[in-house]
């Protein structure tokens, strides 16, 4: 990798009261959150879907694309997607969120892609199985690390590289792990990886190389920028971190009534409102979404909605819609939703904060004022 330092420097913080750089306003126009009333979807339409590019999208040609898999194999092999398409297919249903949802609201403010809670989406994504490939290819024995490249290339803090990021052997072997050629039904659009992207359940979204043209296999654990510099979780420039893996439970309210055009403020008239969101978790199926209304001095039981079924649908690593019935008298307040998953994981009150805004999943908070009748 060539270093080009003049291009770009190391991350930094805000200073107290920095506004949005036009860098950072690029960035937020570039890439797009999900719409918060689009949380009404089970499935969530491919144009509403966030969306992170990191470099260009690249000019790939379905027709002409092929995949190699090489490295610590018993034998290297070169697909085109004609022949992908024709191995057995599966879908899952998978909640994707990005690593940094919330970055903008922490204090201070990592300075980069300034996503407040709405980087997020669940869609359906059609392809073959990741871990048929790799045993077919005879995985070495001193296999350690699987690492997945990307056509799309460019400079990150004076780093030159293609888009590359690795997992682990057992995690590369995982039966839910998807070479996708399809997002809901159709084919990959370019912006969502067009012709062929990597699909990993329960992680974050900087796990789901777009544009895959290479997988290789390592014999030791991938220490490329993606993976030993950019998503970890640092507390000070010093310190090595821990990776960015799993995504942490999460609960979204559905804004209730109608907004206000710059401040977001909600809307409703008094008596009951129906309340609802989703909740998801990378590490273990969501069992308990908790309400506030008053800022969280107390929280109240939600309702959620059975696992979804349907094509795809069977799998922990979808969103559960959540329901909860507010009877709302006239004033001002502030609504908010947490998760609890299986694993104990429950989303905290209080800002968790590092240098990059990874992983952070403080709550929602929805500003709502109850009309005078």
């Amino acid at each position: 990798m060539t270093t080009v330092n003049e291009v770009s420097g190391p991350s930094r913080l805000a200073q107290p009261g920095e506004g949005f750089s036009a860098e950072e306003v690029q960035l937020a126009a570039r890439n797009h959150g999900l719409p918060l009333e689009a949380l009404r979807y089970d499935v969530t339409p491919v144009g509403l879907h966030y969306l992170l590019t990191h470099y260009d999208i690249p000019e790939t040609e379905p027709g002409t694309h092929t995949l190699t898999i090489d490295g610590r194999v018993d034998h290297a092999v070169v697909f085109d997607l004609a022949e992908l398409r024709r191995r057995p297919c599966a879908t899952q249903r998978v909640t994707m969120e990005c690593a940094g949802n919330g970055r903008a609201l922490l204090e201070p403010r990592p300075v980069s892609q300034p996503w407040l809670v709405e980087a997020v989406g669940t869609a359906e994504w059609t392809g073959t199985p990741l871990a048929p490939l790799l045993r077919d290819a005879g995985l070495s024995p001193e296999a350690v690390d699987v690492l997945f490249t990307g056509a799309d290339h460019g400079v990150e803090r004076g780093v030159e590289q293609d888009y590359q990021r690795s997992l682990p052997v057992p995690e590369a072997l995982r039966e839910d792990v998807l070479l996708a050629y399809e997002m809901n039904g159709a084919p990959l659009l370019p912006q969502h990886g067009s012709p062929l992207r990597l699909v990993v359940p329960g992680w974050y979204g900087m796990a789901h190389v777009k544009w895959l043209h290479r997988i290789e296999v390592l014999d030791h654990a991938f220490d490329g920028y993606q993976n030993a510099v950019a998503y970890r979780v640092r507390q000070h420039p010093d310190d090595p971190g821990v990776p960015v893996t799993r995504i942490e439970p999460r609960a979204l309210v559905q804004p209730p009534g109608f907004p206000d055009f710059m401040s977001r403020t909600r809307a409703v008239r008094p008596g009951t409102v129906p309340l609802t969101g989703r909740a998801w978790s990378g590490h273990a199926p969501v069992t308990v979404v908790e309400v506030t209304v008053d800022a969280g001095l107390s929280w109240e039981p939600a309702t959620l909605d059975p696992a979804p079924d349907g094509p795809g649908a069977g799998t922990e690593w979808a969103w559960r819609r959540w329901r909860y019935d507010w009877v709302a008298a006239p004033g001002r307040y502030t609504l908010s939703a947490r998760a609890t998953d299986a694993s104990g994981r429950t989303q905290p009150v209080e800002q968790p904060w590092n240098r990059g805004g990874f992983a952070n999943n403080l709550v929602q908070r929805v500003e709502v004022v109850v009309l005078a009748g």
